[in-house]
């Protein structure tokens, strides 16, 4: 892969996280968010078998389970993970990231390559981007 020049024309193979946390759809709710606190991380992909079936973010603990009462020890994360996967091709811009995510009100998104998810991109990651080499 050529490297592409520009502010907004970095690839997001420099800014993504390679090292993919998960966590599988009959996971607890409350092993997920163990997971997440203890990698540090604001999201999980979810597993069904070898695929990717979802997301679970801090924000479906919060927005879903906490504020509706959920005992988080008695549901799985397959009752409030987001699906499908929400991606985007590694070769893309920045700019193209920030659109889809402000287009699909989400903070994490997947990266693909060639059609197989290989990293994560969060906000987090497009603001010390943008923080540090260009604006929008």
């Amino acid at each position: 892969m050529a490297l592409q020049t520009g502010v907004l024309l970095r690839p997001l193979a420099v800014m993504m996280t390679r090292d993919l946390k998960s966590v599988g759809e009959d996971a607890t709710l409350l092993e997920a968010a163990v997971l997440m606190r203890d990698a540090k991380v604001g999201a999980l992909l979810v597993k069904s078998g070898p695929s990717y079936v979802g997301i679970i973010t801090e924000r479906d603990l919060v927005w879903k389970a906490m504020a509706g009462s959920m005992d988080l020890s008695g549901y799985k994360v397959k009752s409030v993970m987001s699906a499908p996967v929400i991606s985007i091709e590694m070769d893309r811009s920045a700019h193209d990231a920030s659109d889809l995510m402000a287009e699909r009100n989400i903070r994490h998104l997947a990266v693909t390559q060639d059609g197989q998810i290989v990293g994560m991109l969060s906000i987090r990651d497009l603001v010390h981007y943008f923080k540090n080499w260009g604006t929008l």
